[in-house]
């Protein structure tokens, strides 16, 4: 696989405390990397610095074999890449207006507009709530939307911040289910950043664990849980017994 996004001795401080230092880091084209750790571990500083939403104190963020830096990226690298949150942040407007933003704003094609909001209402199964008001959608049906939103950009590389962890289970199942067929279909390289072990196991190829700011093992994702050195292992176990893998 290609090298689509590297880090090299990249660190972020803040108030003389360091939340990231990553000598190195790596994310491969193609590749669904799943992101975990304790609270405050750097997990979502790691996703600001790769998705250049924040530029690091020390070190070097390469794109493509090239260095770039957040302050002075182009637009049109910037299109490349696309975020998710955890709170969907939908506009008040139906559901169609919402997905469609983002092409609108590039001055797309009309036709091609039509098109493509037409394939990703259906391919989240939400073309039902087209003309609904997207503030009055569910948990699960927000979620939809915004994942909707950031595809129809047809990004290099799709973020996501915990997207899942304000649904209910059944919700939360479901929409991995569709959103993992999506991803293998599309190949979009994704960096998902997660609590949650069991979206981690069922979303993802790869696996990251950092703790305290530091990346401290990489891998296949049923290698890292089967098999979590010395300094993970600890986390990983209790989070094993948690969710009774």
């Amino acid at each position: 696989m290609k090298k689509i996004l590297q880090l090299q001795e990249v660190k972020v401080i803040a108030k003389k405390q360091t939340l990231l230092d990553v000598p190195e880091f790596t994310l491969q084209q193609g590749d669904l990397l799943g992101v975990i750790g304790p609270n405050g571990a750097g997990k979502s500083t790691l996703l600001k610095v790769l998705s250049f939403l924040q530029a690091p104190n020390e070190g070097r963020v390469v794109y493509k074999g090239e260095e770039k830096h957040a302050n002075t990226l182009s637009l049109d690298i910037r299109r490349r890449f696309a975020v998710a949150m955890q709170q969907p942040l939908l506009f008040d407007t139906n559901v169609q207006q919402n997905v469609v933003l983002g092409l609108k704003l590039r001055k797309e094609n009309k036709k091609i507009i039509n098109e493509k909001v037409d394939y990703w209402l259906n391919k989240f199964q939400i073309d039902h709530l087209a003309k609904k008001n997207a503030l009055s959608l569910s948990g699960g049906e927000a979620q939809r939307v915004n994942l909707a939103r950031a595809l129809i950009l047809e990004p290099e590389v799709l973020f996501l911040d915990e997207p899942f962890s304000a649904l209910d289970f059944p919700t939360k199942a479901q929409l991995i289910q569709d959103l993992k067929e999506i991803l293998n279909d599309t190949s979009t390289t994704t960096f998902f950043v997660s609590h949650d072990l069991l979206e981690i196991k069922h979303l993802t190829k790869s696996l990251a664990v950092i703790m305290n700011g530091n990346v401290e093992q990489i891998g296949y994702t049923k290698e890292v849980i089967d098999q979590p050195n010395q300094a993970v292992a600890p986390f990983l176990n209790k989070w094993k017994e948690l969710y009774t893998l």
